[in-house]
């Protein structure tokens, strides 16, 4: 909450300065108003900068501020062209009260996206058991297919179902490219959720990048299982390499 009011305080300012500046009668306004807006800006990107590395695990966190960082940067440049453009063809005092309303706008707009408040804990659990590898098979090549068999009653199935969604989310963003859940249709309390990997070594990084947080998650999932054994978990690796099983 307190990223999300300081981002929201830092662009009310901003923008209502930058539109001051168009009226600014001698010099010493126009500095002191400048002044604010450079404080409104330095608050406004060190508080998006201290989000983004907030919510990103360490094992993405490069790759996602080197993103992040393209589209905003990417997005100032276009900006400053896109203003530089409305100034050319109307004046710089249009420009100015333009980009500083679009920026109070858009500033309440943002509202109905809050900052997340990174407030997960996102140091890897390891709480996954190494999986197995049966004799004589080769894990090499892909994809890997991985299921988890539940047994859920059919009454809960609905919340079961709510309960998986972010985790289809959380198994996605570790590197799985498809991921869904499936009931028997001769047995309806067997459900099984399946995804499927690129390779084996990419499946044992997934192990590694498995959270505190995301451990919360599955364990949610869980304990709509019903049995006195935990889901069965098996791997099955692509004809010629074979299948491979494992409990959690």
């Amino acid at each position: 909450m307190a990223l999300e009011a300081v981002a929201l305080a830092a662009s009310l300012l901003m923008g209502a300065m930058t539109a001051a500046l168009a009226f600014a009668g001698s010099v010493p306004l126009a500095c002191l108003l400048l002044l604010l807006v450079g404080a409104a800006w330095i608050a406004a990107l060190s508080t998006l900068n201290a989000a983004a590395q907030a919510v990103l695990p360490g094992w993405v966190r490069g790759r996602g501020l080197a993103l992040y960082l393209t589209v905003f940067y990417g997005a100032m440049t276009g900006g400053s062209l896109l203003w530089g453009r409305l100034a050319e063809a109307t004046s710089i005092a249009a420009a100015l009260v333009a980009a500083g309303a679009c920026s109070l706008v858009l500033a309440l707009v943002a509202r109905t996206m809050p900052l997340p408040a990174g407030e997960d804990d996102l140091t890897p659990s390891h709480h996954w058991p190494a999986p197995s590898l049966a004799e004589g098979i080769s894990a090499r090549g892909g994809p890997v297919l991985v299921t988890v068999a539940y047994r859920v009653t059919p009454a809960d199935q609905p919340a079961f179902a709510e309960a998986t969604a972010p985790l289809g989310a959380i198994r996605r963003r570790d590197g799985a490219f498809a991921w869904g859940v499936m009931a028997d249709a001769a047995s309806p309390e067997e459900v099984t959720e399946w995804f499927l990997v690129g390779s084996w070594e990419e499946h044992l990084r997934q192990h590694d990048r498995v959270s505190v947080a995301d451990r919360t998650v599955q364990a949610r999932v869980q304990a709509f299982h019903r049995g006195e054994a935990p889901p069965l978990v098996r791997h099955l690796l692509p004809l010629g390499g074979g299948p491979a099983g494992a409990t959690p």
